[in-house]
């Protein structure tokens, strides 16, 4: 009988681990879902499109500097939304280090991740725990967050040297990271 119980209770807590799995991938703030619906309403979300003027905005740091965009005029930015929650946010920082900031080392790009909505002593946690040192900024408020969309992270802006956003994506896939470093590439190499 108790082992009958047992098993009962373990299917249970199956369950309802995969119940939080499916809610964590289908939350609407994070690009874990994919198709033409989703798409189109990542769009409508996007506030900030390609060949407009970037809104300039102060950051501050994890370390406790701060940062306005417009004192990056004249490098390419890479302005990227996460949040430790989001499971496509993580994917996507995982690579950053080599792919985007020892790859591009000193050259005109700065990389720009901005915490959308969490405290620092989140963000510090997860630091901590994946052992990130590169700079991030803290977004407690959403208020840099909401003058470029209103829903779904990740999300990449690329910013030309001339302040103007050259692309805005949602969401994190592999190809589309390779691409997006790419372009970061080709922008570096044309003055």
């Amino acid at each position: 009988m108790a082992n009958k119980k047992s098993n009962k209770q373990l299917w249970i807590m199956l369950a309802l681990i995969a119940a939080i799995l499916v809610a964590i991938l289908l939350l609407p703030g994070c690009g874990g879902r994919t198709g033409k619906n989703v798409q189109n309403e990542a769009e409508a979300a996007t506030l900030v499109k390609a060949g407009e003027q970037a809104p300039d905005f102060t950051v501050e740091m994890f370390d406790g500097t701060r940062i306005a965009l417009a004192d990056l005029r004249g490098k390419v930015v890479l302005l990227n939304f996460w949040a430790t929650w989001c499971p496509p946010c993580r994917q996507e920082l995982a690579r950053v280090q080599t792919d985007l900031i020892d790859r591009f080392a000193g050259r005109e790009f700065v990389f720009l991740p901005v915490s959308r909505g969490e405290e620092r002593e989140a963000v510090a946690t997860f630091r901590e725990k994946q052992g990130y040192t590169f700079p991030m900024g803290l977004d407690p408020q959403r208020a840099i967050y909401d003058l470029y969309a209103t829903n779904f992270i990740p999300r990449n802006f690329l910013i030309g040297r001339d302040g103007k956003v050259v692309l805005a994506s949602v969401g994190y896939e592999p190809e589309e990271f390779d691409a997006l470093t790419e372009m970061i590439e080709e922008m570096l190499k044309n003055k």
